[in-house]
Protein backbone atom coordinates (compact mmCIF):
# COMPACT_ATOMS: atom_id res chain seq x y z
CA UNK A 1 0.00 0.00 0.00
CA UNK A 2 1.39 3.38 -1.08
CA UNK A 3 1.91 5.89 1.76
CA UNK A 4 -0.37 8.90 1.55
CA UNK A 5 0.92 12.45 1.29
CA UNK A 6 -0.12 15.32 3.49
CA UNK A 7 -1.85 17.90 1.31
CA UNK A 8 -2.75 20.30 4.13
CA UNK A 9 -0.31 21.06 6.95
CA UNK A 10 -0.23 23.56 9.77
CA UNK A 11 3.18 23.85 11.40
CA UNK A 12 3.34 25.91 14.59
CA UNK A 13 0.60 28.09 13.13
CA UNK A 14 -0.30 31.16 15.19
CA UNK A 15 -2.54 34.19 14.73
CA UNK A 16 -3.39 37.12 16.99
CA UNK A 17 -5.99 39.84 16.72
CA UNK A 18 -4.68 42.51 19.06
CA UNK A 19 -4.46 40.97 22.53
CA UNK A 20 -6.60 37.99 21.50
CA UNK A 21 -4.85 34.76 20.54
CA UNK A 22 -7.00 33.22 17.79
CA UNK A 23 -4.66 30.33 16.87
CA UNK A 24 -2.01 29.13 19.28
CA UNK A 25 0.79 26.97 17.85
CA UNK A 26 -1.40 24.72 15.71
CA UNK A 27 0.18 21.54 14.34
CA UNK A 28 -2.14 19.59 12.05
CA UNK A 29 -1.90 17.49 8.89
CA UNK A 30 -4.57 16.21 6.50
CA UNK A 31 -3.53 13.48 4.07
CA UNK A 32 -4.93 12.70 0.65
CA UNK A 33 -8.01 10.52 0.99
CA UNK A 34 -8.75 11.78 4.49
CA UNK A 35 -11.39 13.96 6.16
CA UNK A 36 -10.36 15.78 9.32
CA UNK A 37 -13.17 17.54 11.18
CA UNK A 38 -12.41 20.45 13.49
CA UNK A 39 -14.92 20.46 16.33
CA UNK A 40 -15.33 23.44 18.61
CA UNK A 41 -17.54 26.29 19.80
CA UNK A 42 -17.68 29.72 18.19
CA UNK A 43 -14.36 31.45 18.76
CA UNK A 44 -12.39 28.20 19.05
CA UNK A 45 -10.32 29.07 15.96
CA UNK A 46 -11.87 26.79 13.32
CA UNK A 47 -12.70 29.48 10.76
CA UNK A 48 -9.45 31.35 11.40
CA UNK A 49 -7.56 28.14 10.61
CA UNK A 50 -9.41 27.80 7.30
CA UNK A 51 -8.79 31.46 6.46
CA UNK A 52 -5.06 30.97 7.07
CA UNK A 53 -5.02 28.05 4.63
CA UNK A 54 -6.91 30.18 2.10
CA UNK A 55 -4.43 33.02 2.47
CA UNK A 56 -7.13 35.45 3.60
CA UNK A 57 -5.07 35.99 6.76
CA UNK A 58 -1.30 36.09 7.28
CA UNK A 59 0.07 33.99 10.15
CA UNK A 60 2.03 35.66 12.94
CA UNK A 61 3.97 32.46 13.55
CA UNK A 62 4.44 29.17 11.73
CA UNK A 63 3.16 28.12 8.31
CA UNK A 64 0.05 26.94 6.51
CA UNK A 65 1.10 24.59 3.69
CA UNK A 66 -1.01 23.33 0.77
CA UNK A 67 0.44 20.46 -1.27
CA UNK A 68 3.95 21.50 -0.26
CA UNK A 69 3.42 25.23 -0.93
CA UNK A 70 3.67 27.78 1.86
CA UNK A 71 0.47 29.83 1.57
CA UNK A 72 1.98 33.06 2.91
CA UNK A 73 4.84 32.87 0.40
CA UNK A 74 2.85 31.79 -2.68
CA UNK A 75 -0.87 32.38 -2.06
CA UNK A 76 -1.92 32.24 -5.72
CA UNK A 77 -0.16 28.92 -6.35
CA UNK A 78 -1.57 27.48 -3.12
CA UNK A 79 -5.14 28.50 -4.01
CA UNK A 80 -4.88 26.69 -7.35
CA UNK A 81 -4.77 23.46 -5.36
CA UNK A 82 -7.68 24.38 -3.10
CA UNK A 83 -11.44 24.52 -3.24
CA UNK A 84 -13.55 26.15 -0.56
CA UNK A 85 -17.14 25.65 0.52
CA UNK A 86 -18.43 28.18 3.08
CA UNK A 87 -21.48 27.88 5.29
CA UNK A 88 -23.56 29.77 2.72
CA UNK A 89 -22.50 29.48 -0.93
CA UNK A 90 -22.71 32.83 -2.73
CA UNK A 91 -24.23 32.36 -6.18
CA UNK A 92 -25.61 34.86 -8.67
CA UNK A 93 -29.36 34.64 -7.97
CA UNK A 94 -30.50 35.74 -11.44
CA UNK A 95 -28.38 33.06 -13.11
CA UNK A 96 -29.33 29.40 -13.31
CA UNK A 97 -27.35 26.67 -11.64
CA UNK A 98 -25.79 25.79 -15.00
CA UNK A 99 -24.96 29.42 -15.74
CA UNK A 100 -23.36 29.84 -12.31
CA UNK A 101 -21.05 26.85 -12.68
CA UNK A 102 -20.21 27.94 -16.26
CA UNK A 103 -19.28 31.42 -15.01
CA UNK A 104 -16.97 30.08 -12.28
CA UNK A 105 -15.53 27.50 -14.67
CA UNK A 106 -14.55 30.20 -17.16
CA UNK A 107 -13.26 32.41 -14.37
CA UNK A 108 -10.85 29.57 -13.55
CA UNK A 109 -9.70 29.53 -17.18
CA UNK A 110 -11.57 26.39 -18.28
CA UNK A 111 -13.99 26.00 -21.19
CA UNK A 112 -16.13 22.95 -20.42
CA UNK A 113 -19.25 22.31 -22.45
CA UNK A 114 -22.73 22.66 -20.96
CA UNK A 115 -23.04 18.87 -21.10
CA UNK A 116 -19.85 18.42 -19.03
CA UNK A 117 -20.97 21.03 -16.50
CA UNK A 118 -24.44 19.49 -16.25
CA UNK A 119 -22.77 16.14 -15.54
CA UNK A 120 -20.88 17.74 -12.63
CA UNK A 121 -24.12 19.23 -11.24
CA UNK A 122 -25.75 15.83 -11.57
CA UNK A 123 -22.82 14.14 -9.81
CA UNK A 124 -23.15 16.68 -6.99
CA UNK A 125 -26.78 15.65 -6.58
CA UNK A 126 -28.58 18.60 -8.17
CA UNK A 127 -31.70 17.34 -10.00
CA UNK A 128 -31.79 17.88 -13.76
CA UNK A 129 -34.95 19.97 -13.51
CA UNK A 130 -33.08 22.53 -11.39
CA UNK A 131 -30.14 23.04 -13.76
CA UNK A 132 -31.91 25.74 -15.76
CA UNK A 133 -33.75 27.39 -12.89
CA UNK A 134 -32.52 30.63 -11.34
CA UNK A 135 -30.64 29.95 -8.13
CA UNK A 136 -32.83 32.52 -6.35
CA UNK A 137 -35.37 29.67 -6.22
CA UNK A 138 -32.94 27.16 -4.68
CA UNK A 139 -32.95 25.84 -1.14
CA UNK A 140 -29.75 26.09 0.88
CA UNK A 141 -29.02 22.42 0.24
CA UNK A 142 -29.29 22.95 -3.51
CA UNK A 143 -26.92 25.93 -3.37
CA UNK A 144 -24.43 23.80 -1.42
CA UNK A 145 -24.62 21.17 -4.17
CA UNK A 146 -23.78 23.79 -6.80
CA UNK A 147 -20.86 24.82 -4.58
CA UNK A 148 -19.64 21.22 -4.46
CA UNK A 149 -19.97 20.96 -8.25
CA UNK A 150 -17.87 24.13 -8.64
CA UNK A 151 -15.25 22.61 -6.32
CA UNK A 152 -15.28 19.39 -8.35
CA UNK A 153 -14.81 21.39 -11.56
CA UNK A 154 -11.63 22.88 -10.11
CA UNK A 155 -10.14 19.39 -9.73
CA UNK A 156 -8.70 20.66 -6.45
CA UNK A 157 -6.54 18.28 -4.43
CA UNK A 158 -7.63 19.80 -1.12
CA UNK A 159 -11.04 21.00 0.05
CA UNK A 160 -11.81 23.39 2.92
CA UNK A 161 -15.35 23.28 4.35
CA UNK A 162 -16.59 25.83 6.88
CA UNK A 163 -19.81 24.61 8.54
CA UNK A 164 -21.18 23.30 5.20
CA UNK A 165 -23.98 21.30 6.86
CA UNK A 166 -25.27 24.11 9.08
CA UNK A 167 -28.97 24.81 8.56
CA UNK A 168 -29.56 21.85 6.25
CA UNK A 169 -32.45 19.47 6.83
CA UNK A 170 -31.45 15.84 7.64
CA UNK A 171 -31.99 14.64 4.08
CA UNK A 172 -29.86 17.40 2.55
CA UNK A 173 -27.17 16.92 5.22
CA UNK A 174 -27.05 13.18 4.51
CA UNK A 175 -26.73 13.84 0.78
CA UNK A 176 -23.93 16.37 1.26
CA UNK A 177 -22.18 13.99 3.66
CA UNK A 178 -22.21 11.28 0.98
CA UNK A 179 -20.72 13.72 -1.53
CA UNK A 180 -17.92 14.65 0.87
CA UNK A 181 -17.11 10.99 1.51
CA UNK A 182 -17.06 10.40 -2.26
CA UNK A 183 -14.52 13.21 -2.74
CA UNK A 184 -12.43 11.71 0.06
CA UNK A 185 -12.52 8.29 -1.62
CA UNK A 186 -11.29 9.96 -4.83
CA UNK A 187 -8.17 11.08 -2.94
CA UNK A 188 -9.13 14.59 -1.86
CA UNK A 189 -7.78 15.92 1.46
CA UNK A 190 -10.66 17.57 3.31
CA UNK A 191 -10.60 19.85 6.35
CA UNK A 192 -14.08 20.57 7.71
CA UNK A 193 -15.05 22.94 10.52
CA UNK A 194 -18.24 21.94 12.31
CA UNK A 195 -20.26 22.16 15.52
CA UNK A 196 -22.03 18.88 14.76
CA UNK A 197 -20.55 15.92 16.66
CA UNK A 198 -22.79 13.37 14.93
CA UNK A 199 -21.86 14.54 11.43
CA UNK A 200 -18.18 14.78 12.37
CA UNK A 201 -18.30 11.14 13.47
CA UNK A 202 -20.20 10.14 10.33
CA UNK A 203 -17.99 11.96 7.81
CA UNK A 204 -14.55 12.31 9.40
CA UNK A 205 -11.62 9.94 9.67
CA UNK A 206 -10.19 12.01 12.51
CA UNK A 207 -11.78 14.64 14.73
CA UNK A 208 -9.73 17.49 16.17
CA UNK A 209 -11.13 19.30 19.20
CA UNK A 210 -10.24 22.99 19.33
CA UNK A 211 -10.46 25.20 22.41
CA UNK A 212 -9.39 28.85 22.37
CA UNK A 213 -7.12 28.47 19.39
CA UNK A 214 -5.47 25.24 20.55
CA UNK A 215 -5.87 21.73 19.20
CA UNK A 216 -6.41 19.95 22.51
CA UNK A 217 -7.19 16.45 21.23
CA UNK A 218 -7.36 14.42 18.02
CA UNK A 219 -9.71 11.42 17.99
CA UNK A 220 -10.00 8.45 15.63
CA UNK A 221 -13.60 8.61 14.45
CA UNK A 222 -13.80 4.84 13.90
CA UNK A 223 -12.74 3.95 17.44
CA UNK A 224 -15.41 5.99 19.28
CA UNK A 225 -19.16 6.43 18.92
CA UNK A 226 -20.83 9.85 18.85
CA UNK A 227 -21.71 9.71 22.54
CA UNK A 228 -18.09 8.98 23.53
CA UNK A 229 -16.83 11.82 21.31
CA UNK A 230 -19.36 14.14 22.91
CA UNK A 231 -18.13 13.16 26.38
CA UNK A 232 -14.50 13.87 25.45
CA UNK A 233 -15.55 17.21 23.98
CA UNK A 234 -17.58 18.20 27.05
CA UNK A 235 -14.68 17.25 29.34
CA UNK A 236 -12.36 19.59 27.43
CA UNK A 237 -15.04 22.29 27.45
CA UNK A 238 -15.37 22.02 31.23
CA UNK A 239 -11.59 22.16 31.69
CA UNK A 240 -11.43 25.27 29.51
CA UNK A 241 -14.21 26.89 31.55
CA UNK A 242 -12.51 26.01 34.84
CA UNK A 243 -9.23 27.45 33.58
CA UNK A 244 -10.89 30.68 32.51
CA UNK A 245 -12.63 31.02 35.88
CA UNK A 246 -9.33 30.50 37.74
CA UNK A 247 -7.63 33.09 35.54
CA UNK A 248 -10.32 35.66 36.25
CA UNK A 249 -10.15 34.95 39.97
CA UNK A 250 -6.38 35.41 39.99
Amino acid sequence: MQPTRNLLEAKGLGKRFGATIAIDGLDLAVAEGEVVCLLGANGAGKTTTINLFLGFLTPDTGSAIVDGIDVAESPVEARKRLAYLPESVALYPKLTGLENIAFFDRLAGAQRSDAELAALLREAGLPDEAHNRRTATYSKGMRQKVGIAIAMARRARALLLDEPLSGLDPSAANGLGELIRGLRDDGCAILMATHDIFRAKEIGNRIGIMMRGKLVNVLDADSLDAREIEQVYLTHLQKAGDGQAKGQAA
